[in-house]
């Protein structure tokens, strides 16, 4: 009698398209109970090596199984000080909309000899996992587990990881597990705080929560998976600070000297080395230094060969910053088309840190696969046919996944109007990765007119190169410069001064709050955007639209209630050594890199805990010390 192996994906959709590629199309699906959305997908496959034929149950949860809740005393609003509960003691159970599916692993594994485990090929992907094997073991503690390891959903790279399993990365898991619990005991203590005290002194806020990471109104439960905990504060204190800059922005006045000469029917405009300066008759005296000299000396003309490096292959962040700028979608967005058109398997694992192409992956197989399409598909085939490069290397190696590139070619009514979007663009990126650098060539002169220095530059595109597919980037001949030769000397045109005024930064925009946010470590790849959309969520900050068509820009405007956290948690720390706001990208930075020690090995999920909380711990105390500069600052934005 054939074994029996147990197969377990993170969602409904791998697990069905996993089933096709082992199964050849051919299982029997079976529903099961309590849950409309999973399946059981039954079938027989030949995993090689020591298992050999097995028959199969191919099934999948819905993202984690279990949550993190403290003890029912401990639940109420008023059942303890706020405090508390950095030490309270904590159960995980699964939640109650998960039950089906659990007892569905343990029914299944009383009959199966193995386990494989079929989540998603990251940190979060093996938490789950751990409650998958978890599940499984209560209901078969003999089970043998295993891990399949994939980045996409095409049949070969599918039937390569059911035959090379390798185990389940445990220091990932607990890196999870102490996230988790860390939002859970810092959220719920800040939220409880923050709420009772703001509540009782701003009429606005008497029936809002005022939420410090994913916390549920009227329970004490924080919803953690993924959850923002103390990523919400930071990414939010990077839109006051931006605000705030632009509303205290007091313009100045500056003055520069503007050169232009005329030659061979063009005109040329010298740009000063000084840039500009705030003192008005300091310029005019240069200016008239300049004039006495009457001539100008050419002190330098240099004319060399340029280029327009390609883009790296792309990572999750990129793929949100870019997307957000050039895609017109919020980056929430962004992740879930990429998420469904990976599900699909017409894209590459989308959360991804890596922007190197391991020697391993065929490229050109890869990018044969684009040759039907009408907007690309000749570029493809003219890199085949001898414009083929391989792809630049950065600097960045999660270890876990290839940068995200297409796996296979779809046809655009396949897709719906995000999707296209999110495809295009990856496979432009993709394909300009193959592709060679744009060149050109530059021409730079520089005068020297009395005592200032002064200078031009021109440029010709000569060959567009991965321009022609990556249609975001922009690179474009300017005039081309008259003849200058180095040593001549001549009359300017024209040089007077120019006046003009400083101007403010413009707000935030989201791509440029996941660069910050990426800068600073808030977050991993995985969940900026799901910090991002929660501080809109609780109404800390609005999009505003400037500009209109192609022009378009949102920004991100904190709202009161969002500018009062941020001022007043400043406050609390104000004047007070080595302690750090919460509105501060520091401490959540901080915990972020004691995750990695987890997973390299170096530190336990109980050191990390524990050396975590004590940070967040005196943050607390000053609070409450200092909660009257909290309320002021509530009163001061939310106070008509």
């Amino acid at each position: 009698m054939a074994r029996k192996i147990l197969c377990v994906a993170e969602k409904p959709a791998i697990a069905r398209a996993v089933a096709t590629h082992l199964s050849g199309g051919s299982f029997q699906t079976h529903a099961i109970r309590g849950n409309q959305y999973v399946k059981n997908y039954e079938f027989d496959f030949n995993f090689g090596g020591p298992w050999g034929d097995c028959s199969v149950t191919m099934t999948s949860v819905i993202g984690h199984l279990t949550g993190l809740d403290f003890e029912r005393q401990y639940k109420g609003w008023m059942s303890c000080p706020p405090g508390s509960l950095f030490e309270a003691p904590v159960q995980e159970s699964v939640d109650k909309d998960k039950l089906a599916i659990a007892e569905n692993i343990r029914n299944q594994a009383r009959y199966s000899k193995a386990l494989f485990i079929w989540t998603d090929c990251d940190r979060e992907g093996e938490h789950i996992g751990s409650e998958v094997r978890n599940q499984a073991k209560a209901g078969n503690a003999q089970i043998e587990v295993k891990r399949a390891k994939f980045s996409n959903t095409e049949r070969a790279h599918v039937l390569r990881a059911a035959r090379e399993p390798v185990e389940l990365d445990e220091f990932q898991a607990n890196a999870v597990a102490a996230r988790i619990e860390l939002d859970l005991r810092i959220g719920a203590a800040f939220t409880r705080l923050q709420t009772l005290q703001l509540q009782a002194v701003v009429a606005a806020l008497k029936e809002k929560v005022i939420s410090y990471g994913k916390y549920r109104s009227g329970s004490s439960k924080i919803m953690t998976h993924a959850s923002t905990g103390s990523c919400q504060f930071p990414t939010l204190g990077f839109v006051v600070d931006r605000y705030l800059r632009v509303k205290n922005f007091k313009p100045e006045t500056f003055w520069s000297i503007k050169v232009m000469h005329q030659r061979e029917r063009k005109k040329v405009n010298f740009l000063w080395k000084r840039v500009h300066l705030f003192d008005r008759a300091a310029v005019a005296m240069m200016l008239e230094r300049c004039l006495m000299a009457k001539q100008a000396k050419v002190t330098k003309v240099n004319s060399k060969p340029k280029s327009k490096w390609r883009p790296l292959p792309l990572t999750t962040v990129d793929l949100q910053m870019m997307g957000s700028r050039f895609l017109r979608m919020d980056s929430q967005t962004i992740m879930k088309v990429a998420e469904a058109l990976y599900t699909k398997g017409y894209i590459s694992y989308p959360r991804t840190e890596t922007d190197q192409f391991d020697k391993a992956i065929d490229l050109k197989k890869l990018v044969e696969k684009q040759y039907p399409d009408d907007s690309w598909g000749q570029y493809a085939r003219d890199l085949i046919d001898g414009k083929f490069r391989t792809p630049r290397s950065g600097r960045h190696n999660d270890k876990a996944h290839p940068p995200i590139h297409p796996v296979c070619w779809v046809s655009q009514n396949q897709l719906n109007v995000n999707e296209k979007k999110v495809y295009e663009f990856v496979v432009r990126r993709f394909l300009a990765c193959c592709s060679e650098d744009a060149k050109g060539q530059g021409t730079e002169i520089e005068i020297q007119y009395g005592e200032e220095f002064f200078h031009a530059n021109g440029l010709i595109v000569l060959e567009r190169n991965y321009l022609d597919v990556y249609v975001y980037d922009k690179w474009e001949s300017s005039q081309q410069l008259p003849n200058f030769e180095k040593g001549e000397v001549f009359e300017p045109t024209e040089a007077n001064i120019a006046e003009g005024k400083t101007t403010a930064p413009s707000f935030l925009t989201e791509p440029e709050l996941i660069g910050l946010m990426d800068a600073n470590g808030i977050g991993t790849d995985a969940t900026m955007a799901e910090h991002i959309a929660k501080i809109k969520e609780r109404e800390y900050v609005v999009v505003h639209q400037r500009g209109t068509g192609r022009t378009k820009v949102e920004e991100l405007i904190p709202t009161r209630l969002g500018t009062a956290l941020v001022e007043g948690y400043d406050n609390i720390v104000a004047g007070l050594s080595n302690s750090i706001s919460l509105s501060k990208p520091f401490l959540r930075k901080e915990m972020e890199l004691r995750m990695l020690e987890i997973c390299a090995g170096t530190k336990t999920r109980q050191e990390v805990v524990q050396q975590s909380l004590d940070m967040y711990r005196e943050v607390f105390i000053h609070t409450q010390r200092r909660i009257e500069m909290l309320k002021a600052a509530c009163r001061k934005y939310l106070v008509e």
